[in-house]
């Protein structure tokens, strides 16, 4: 009897690992739901024919509009690529570096505003918003405490590929 039960139990994991990712609420198995998730997401609009380290390398056909393909958002910090719904909201903007807000379900966007990038971070001079951080000592540090005799230069580094 054991045996049929082990042979039971590695036929479910197989048959369990078989579905695809994306699934509609009809296919999905025993009930599973999969969560929206409502925020922005920053990147640049690629043609789905473009993978992440062809967009990461910055290559030439991320950009070019190809029959058949879909826009698509690729993050550069995570280095993700998130399909687009609708495609309107994208269309015009390929090659394009936008923020895009809405609702995540799966590996889709449900877009329901995008803007392009016009500048990132803050202006020339323009003060830092207050902020607290963890020095490598494990020390709280904030803008006032790192304030010297002279004003602090301060570098936010957003990514980098180490």
């Amino acid at each position: 009897m054991k045996s049929y039960n082990y042979l039971f139990v590695v036929l479910l994991f197989s048959i369990g690992t078989g579905f695809p990712q994306e699934l509609t609420a009809q296919d999905r198995p025993f009930g599973v739901d999969t969560m929206k998730t409502s925020g922005s997401w920053s990147g640049v609009i690629i043609n789905s024919g473009c993978t992440a380290d062809e967009a990461f390398a910055e290559a030439a056909k991320c950009t070019d509009n190809l029959r058949g393909t879909r826009l698509v958002l690729y993050d550069d910090t995570t280095r993700q690529i998130f399909d687009l719904e609708p495609q309107t909201q994208a269309a015009g903007h390929l090659g394009d570096a936008v923020t895009v807000r809405g609702a995540l379900e799966g590996n889709t966007i449900e877009v329901s505003f995008l803007e392009r990038l016009t500048s990132i971070g803050l202006s020339p001079g323009q003060k830092a918003p207050a902020f607290s951080a963890r020095d490598q000592f494990g020390r709280e540090q904030t803008l006032e405490s790192l304030n010297g005799p002279h004003g602090t230069i301060l570098l936010f580094f957003r990514s980098a590929d180490w």
